[in-house]
């Protein structure tokens, strides 16, 4: 088994990415909320305390027992947990008469391995309105920057059997310049963490891990074409084989030609797919539908029956395949322990109470960079690795208002030479998702000395690192005026683009 780090999560913004961050030095990491008791497994070598919306001071801010935490393994609070630790030690938390936010520079004022190799004055990133106004006696400051006397501190040997670090500020964004070197070095060297989960130990436990799990039992599992599913079903066959049966569905709503492509690349993977043709079963169910929410419902609820409907043809299945990934995971436990309502989201929500069968969720602790990783240490193709996103409901939320075949088709015209022109200029890699959007407008144009009155499309491109926020991709204006030009001239039915400069927030990046 690998080492672990484990982050207790409070409910920070940033918990995701102090995992990210330590999954970057090869060091396996985990996060669980803070009212989870901890397992202390062998692999586990160090305990990581998240920031936190609560003030230490509020009724009803989670207290998890510091010292006993202490006594088993080292420690490094950020933010709220750097505030907790000095609470819980005897010192003093209040309201901060300087508030600290953004930028700051640190002082170093003691020698220390967690600050080896980082520079007097390096930069860190701060956000907190709380400050610690008295440390306990035997603890001892590790560092200051000119607007709070306490940015890091260490605990007294007294305190607890092992290594107390406190951090005010956050290593984990890029913004603390050495913020990494400083995760680093409390994991590797204060935990004693050794840097080998890679891709390839990944790919090499986890086909292990199935063919122990499966055995000689059979699994299905629906693919979308999308990294996420593909990776997954690449691993499972890696374990078991043709046991696995894929089912990828046309529901009619793909980009130009996707299902032919998709298929065609599965088939280099050696994947034992099945393509279901099911492009007017969901055309007919569409029919008259306007309302996005219900557009979504009708369309998730739709796949379910048909890849259901499939999964029943085949016999003795007892295991259920999904690209499940972990966020989709961790945003499904709140802070204060299990949530009510998990997420819809993963491919085939809803599924397993349906099926009765079990779960097999290859990916399930991997972030989607790390899926990517795991992808290309696999050998799958760049068009699955590097795909852009794409919604679950496909161009039916790209099509506003009611939902037509010929509308379909227009769409999937214009999408294909937005995309092919994205590739052409080198510019398909540069943004983080785009799609064309059809409008329920027509307006008045001239070809020639023919009126016409047709469609208008918007196109859309976003750069973002995980899709929760995005800012709209600058693209230069000759691209965006051959882009236009192109689909104008080429597809029958549209006489107008627009560009979308909306950001996220306050937009949203798919329309509907």
């Amino acid at each position: 088994m690998n080492d672990k780090i484990l982050i207790l999560d409070f409910g920070s913004q940033f918990t995701q990415l102090i995992a990210r961050r330590i999954r970057e030095l090869n060091v396996y990491c985990e996060i669980q909320p803070c009212t989870k008791p901890v397992q202390y497994n062998p692999e586990l070598k160090g305990i990581i305390l998240s920031g936190s919306p609560f003030s230490v001071n509020d009724e009803k801010a989670p207290q998890p027992d510091i010292k006993s935490l202490a006594d088993k393994l080292p420690l490094l609070g950020l933010c709220y947990g750097a505030q907790l630790i000095a609470k819980q030690g005897g010192g003093e938390v209040g309201k901060s008469t300087h508030r600290e936010y953004g930028r700051a520079h640190l002082q170093l004022l003691e020698s220390d391995p967690l600050f080896a190799t980082i520079p007097d004055g390096s930069q860190v990133w701060m956000s907190h309105s709380d400050t610690i106004k008295d440390l306990p006696g035997e603890f001892k400051i590790l560092a200051r920057t000119e607007a709070i006397p306490v940015a890091a501190y260490k605990a007294g040997e007294n305190f607890a059997a092992n290594p107390v670090y406190a951090l005010q500020f956050h290593p984990e964004v890029t913004h603390s310049i050495d913020g990494l070197q400083l995760l680093k070095n409390f994991v590797l060297d204060v935990c004693g963490c050794k840097p080998d989960w890679t891709p390839a130990t990944f790919i090499q436990e986890t086909v292990d891990r199935i063919k122990k799990e499966v055995g000689d039992k059979k699994v299905v599992m629906a693919l979308s074409g999308g990294v996420d599913s593909t990776v997954a079903a690449t691993l499972i066959h890696r374990a078991i084989g043709d046991k696995l049966y894929c089912i990828f569905v046309d529901n009619g709503l793909l980009r130009k030609n996707e299902f032919e492509q998709v298929m065609e690349g599965y088939a280099h993977l050696g994947l034992n797919v099945k393509g279901v043709d099911a492009r007017q079963r969901f055309y007919a169910a569409l029919e008259g539908i306007s309302d996005p929410e219900q557009k979504r419902k009708m369309i998730g609820g739709l796949f379910i029956d048909v890849f259901h409907d499939e999964a029943l043809l085949l016999k003795d299945v007892s295991f259920l395949g999904q690209g499940t990934i972990y966020p989709d995971v961790i945003e499904s436990v709140s802070v204060h322990g299990p949530s009510a309502t998990i997420k819809s989201h993963h491919n085939v929500g809803g599924l397993p109470e349906i099926m009765h069968m079990s779960l097999v969720e290859p990916l399930r602790f991997l972030f989607k960079d790390e899926v990517r990783k795991v992808g290309r240490e696999l050998g799958i193709d760049e068009i699955f690795i590097a795909r852009h996103p794409f919604p679950g409901p496909g161009l039916g939320i790209r099509i506003l208002g009611a939902v037509s075949e010929e509308k379909v088709k227009l769409l999937q015209e214009a999408d294909a030479i937005y995309i092919q022109n994205l590739r052409d200029f080198e510019l398909y890699h540069q943004v983080w998702q785009a799609g064309t959007i059809l409008l329920p407008v027509q307006s008045v144009g001239v070809m020639g000395d023919e009126r016409t009155y047709e469609y208008t499309i918007a196109i859309r491109a976003v750069t973002s690192v995980d899709g929760m926020t995005a800012d709209w991709a600058h693209l230069p204006y000759d691209f965006l005026a051959k882009v236009s030009n192109d689909i104008i001239n080429q597809v029958r039915g549209i006489n107008r683009v627009v560009y979308d400069i909306s950001s996220k927030p306050p937009a949203t990046i798919e329309w509907e």
